[in-house]
């Protein structure tokens, strides 16, 4: 990944092979953001009217290159937008400097331009140390690749490389950061942290799925639990079938790869609160006996990003050592059809004791999870959010960038959707109505996995809340839109896997953490 470093020298003497500037969208034209004083003088205090001859704006997003200044050791500046400068009336009235996404994004933008790069310096503006921050997690969010499958990532010795061949920035200057001060170095320390384990869970996901496995998918978790001094328990087949986990044993039944539970725990010694996280986590789904459509699977190994999202926040919790402690539970399984497979009409005994007749083979996650509440609900933990990839219908509902927020208690739903909004995730609060709960009832069972069609998102959610313990605080994120990007990289977001949720346990962790969440 790239490396970050601080620094306080001027920009003209930096020998690097470019220089990132921001530039804001100004009531008159574009504006030279702050950080960038040096290299507007250099320019004779013209800078801004340059870069708007080039046809710059200062919208997000936006990347104008233009040869250095004399005197430069670097060669290139890259003006990168950061969209409405402070003050103005498109910006934030409440925002008395440049809102820590805008510069997330900015960064990110500039960082995945600059792959084939070695070295670049980052003269964005900085006026707290969650700005620097931003930047910094924004520039390793924004030159992630994945390309370990292909021809020229294997030549280069195992080297990630960006779409067009070009390996990622190799290391990024982050100009205005103090190296000494204390709250610059743990500021840069979370990036990192956070950054590093998103970007593990993008791998994932972007993982072939004959290549992660439920069984291939445990043993990452057990490796990073012994490298981060976690606790791990995995339940094989023959543990799940003693327990009686029969949503995990289900959907699993039909694939030749076996699923699994897998339970991270991290402990702090002087933490007061305990979390559980649930996960989603089918390798690959192919819909089961009720097979999914042709153009509908294709993507679906990305079933597990719920899974990907609980693991990555629960190391980056033990990295950053929080106050709190932490259960992550990974519901493994790989839905596919055959002659084991759970059929349409079958009734499944779950871990609760409750049973559930199978109207949809296709609504598998919920069964997954269902037994994985039920486990986590044991430990009554003092809250449980579970992510998953979980109904089209919040696709529908809220299209492919933000995921829908549902919860027993609507104190707690707030809170959730304002932490993921503070980090980035843009969310949305969704309603759980009782009278959906009547479609879902069975002449055969206590309870079907299938209700009415219209508001299937919300269904969903309310399947799940009858497996959560009672008296326990719950929330369930569906990341079915944000999780995988078919389309096009923006701002900080790569095409494919992009790790959706795991800042927004990692915040939620903090704030618990803190004593801020409740």
């Amino acid at each position: 990944m790239t490396a970050l470093t601080l620094s306080t020298a001027a920009a003209p003497g930096l020998r690097v092979d470019v220089i990132v500037i921001g530039v804001a969208k100004g009531a008159q034209g574009p504006v030279v953001a702050p950080g960038a004083e040096a290299v507007d003088k250099a320019y004779d205090g013209k800078l801004a009217g340059i870069l708007e001859t080039l046809g710059a704006s200062g919208a997000e997003g936006e990347l104008t290159k233009l040869p250095a200044p004399a005197g430069f050791k670097a060669p290139l500046v890259v003006a990168v937008g950061l969209g409405a400068e402070p003050g103005t009336k498109d910006a934030d009235a409440d925002d008395a400097g440049y809102d820590a996404e805008a510069l997330r994004k900015a960064a990110g933008v500039a960082a995945r331009a600059l792959a084939g790069s070695r070295k670049a310096a980052f003269a964005l503006p900085i006026d707290s140390p969650g700005a620097l921050e931003a930047i910094g997690e924004g520039v390793l969010l924004g030159a992630y690749s994945f390309d370990a499958y292909k021809e020229n990532g294997r030549q280069a010795q195992g080297a990630a490389k960006a779409g067009n061949g070009k390996t990622p920035l190799a290391e990024a200057t982050l100009l205005g950061g103090k190296p000494r001060d204390a709250a610059h170095k743990g500021a840069i320390a979370r990036a990192v942290a956070v950054a590093e384990e998103l970007n593990r869970a993008r791998d994932l996901i972007n993982m072939p799925p004959n290549d992660l496995t439920p069984e291939i998918f445990a043993g990452i978790a057990q490796a990073a639990a012994k490298e981060h001094g976690l606790k791990v328990q995995v339940l094989d087949e023959k543990a799940l079938t003693r327990g009686g986990y029969g949503g995990i044993l289900g959907v699993g039944g039909g694939s030749a790869a076996a699923p699994r539970l897998v339970k991270l725990s991290y402990r702090h010694p002087k933490a007061e609160k305990h979390l559980a996280f649930v996960g989603k986590g089918i390798t690959y789904d192919s819909g089961g006996i009720s097979l999914k459509p042709a153009g509908h699977n294709e993507t679906m190994k990305c079933d597990m990003s719920g899974a990907a999202a609980v693991f990555g926040a629960v190391v980056a919790a033990a990295r950053l050592g929080l106050e709190v402690n932490i259960t992550g539970w990974l519901a493994l399984a790989e839905n596919m059809p055959s002659g084991s497979a759970v059929r349409p009409g079958d009734v499944l005994r779950m871990y609760s004791g409750k049973t559930v007749e199978v109207l949809n083979t296709d609504a598998e996650g919920r069964l997954v999870l269902a037994d994985a509440l039920w486990a986590a609900s044991q430990e009554n933990p003092d809250a449980i959010v579970d992510v998953a990839t979980l109904t089209g219908a919040m696709v529908l509902a809220l299209g492919s960038r933000t995921f829908g927020v549902m919860a027993n208690d609507d104190a707690f739903r707030s809170a959730v959707h304002e932490a993921a909004e503070e980090v980035g995730e843009p969310a949305w609060p969704m309603p759980l109505p009782e009278h959906l709960r009547k479609g879902m009832e069975s002449s055969v069972a206590d309870i079907a996995n299938m209700g009415e069609r219209m508001g299937g998102g919300l269904v969903a959610g309310l399947f799940l809340r009858e497996f959560v313990g009672e008296g326990i605080t719950w929330a369930h994120l569906d990341i079915a839109g944000p999780a995988f990007n078919e389309g096009g990289p923006f701002g900080y977001t790569p095409k494919g896997g992009t790790g959706s949720a795991v800042r927004t346990l990692v915040r939620l962790a903090e704030l618990t953490a803190a004593g801020d969440l409740g």
